[in-house]
Parts: C-alpha cells; sequence; structure tokens
C-alpha cells in the first residue's frame, strides 16, 4: 500500500505483477480491465457481487425534502440513483479481527 493507507491501482497492478508473474504493463491491463468491466456493468444498472469480498448495489432513492442546516429552509432533494457496497461476512471477520 502507498504511504497514505490508500490501495491505489498501481498497487493493485504491483501485487498482480509480483503474485501472478505478470509483466508490470500486463498487471495494469488486468487491473484496468477489471475495474472497466465492473464500472460498465453497473453503469449499465446490474449489480456487482465479488464472493469474499462483497456486492456493490445500485439504488434508487425518491425525491424527499431536505433542510439547509445554516438557514432551516426546506428544499426539495432530487432523486438519485446511489452506490452502496456491502462487505460480505468474510470481509468482515478478517476486518474485525484486524481491530
Amino acid at each position: 500500500m502507498s504511504e497514505a493507507g490508500t490501495l491505489t491501482r498501481a498497487d493493485l497492478a504491483d501485487s498482480v505483477h509480483s503474485s501472478l508473474g505478470l509483466s508490470r504493463a500486463d498487471s495494469a491491463q488486468l487491473v484496468e480491465s477489471l475495474l472497466g468491466h465492473m464500472c460498465d456493468a453497473l453503469a449499465e444498472g446490474e449489480n456487482v457481487k465479488i464472493s469474499g469480498f462483497g456486492s456493490f448495489v445500485l439504488r434508487d432513492k425518491g425525491q424527499r425534502i431536505g433542510r439547509n442546516p445554516k438557514t432551516g429552509i426546506e428544499v426539495p432533494i432530487a432523486p438519485r440513483r446511489v452506490l452502496t457496497f456491502r462487505a460480505s461476512q468474510t470481509m468482515r471477520d478478517a476486518i474485525a479481527d484486524v481491530g
């Protein structure tokens, strides 16, 4: 991982490179391809489930009334589609064991 504690695309490509022995360019291309497929599926309205990791789920949120916290004035919040992530039980167990 990088210094800031964030896993980046480059970190993933390096991991693929060291684990599978692919060239750095092929490893980076593999990571980009995988992420591209995930983005395309989500853009088409499909959910993405990775066994043992978790699920990326699209949810449609309806219009609702919100409140400006500074002025207190009510304003309508437009309907929108949001992406949520739900970690698998395996992932939750692994995270709990670290903490």
